[in-house]
């Protein structure tokens, strides 16, 4: 009995010391960038590839407007709110975007229901607004198939996880970015020319998001 306590605990330690090295938030992308990075900027944006594409299709939008990505590809929720103290918080920027979810529908970390995807939301403004960050929810964007995961059929779902984030930030006073309603097509998806591949955007689309999301940046860091 004891040799098998034994033979539990040094598996337990060995998934232990596995899951510390491939650093499961990846809190190691932004740790050399946040040392050096400016405080208090107007922005700090925490998401997925979608944030992160900004970097790769529209830089200028960042570094024009002193607005710092932290975006990882991939991500979902539950990363996210891992890696929030040192990826936000810690910067003491005005505002952080949200722009997350997409990711969970895909199950790209396993099923997980639209209620716990919010709780983990809810738990990044949360956080964000103790430490006197304004909080900007943005609804996720559409989508009707992931190319990574096929025969989610994404479109409902989506449309009932931003319903939900948009009552949630009308209840906490938070600002909310309604991308989705301009950014859909009849299908429930992005519309032609936005896209890349169903999720992904183009240059034109980053325009359109920049369109949406600098004046109301503007707004909420000004209020």
């Amino acid at each position: 009995m004891k040799k098998t306590l034994i033979s539990i605990s040094i598996a337990c330690l060995s998934i232990v010391a596995s899951s510390a090295q491939e650093d499961w938030a990846n809190f190691g992308r932004y740790a050399d960038a946040n040392k050096t990075a400016a405080h208090g900027a107007d922005a700090v944006f925490m998401g997925n590839s979608i944030t992160e594409g900004w970097n790769q299709s529209m830089s200028e939008f960042l570094s024009d407007n002193g607005y710092i990505n932290r975006g990882i590809g991939g991500q979902v929720t539950s990363q996210m709110l891992a890696r929030f103290r040192p990826d936000v918080i810690e910067l003491q920027p005005k505002s952080g975007v949200i722009l997350a979810g997409t990711n969970d529908i895909a199950g790209n970390m396993g099923e997980i229901s639209l209620d716990d995807i919010l709780r983990n939301i809810v738990s990044m403004a949360e956080l964000a607004r103790y430490n006197g960050i304004k909080v900007i929810l943005c609804s996720v964007l559409p989508a009707v198939e992931y190319g990574w995961s096929p025969g989610r059929r994404p479109a409902q779902k989506i449309a009932a996880l931003n319903e939900m984030i948009r009552s949630y930030a009308e209840r906490a006073g938070c600002t909310y970015v309604d991308l989705h309603s301009a950014m859909k097509d009849e299908r429930g998806g992005l519309k032609e020319g936005l896209h890349t591949d169903q999720v992904h955007l183009t240059r034109e689309g980053y325009r359109m998001m920049a369109s949406i999301l600098k004046p109301i940046i503007d707004d909420t860091v000004r209020e």
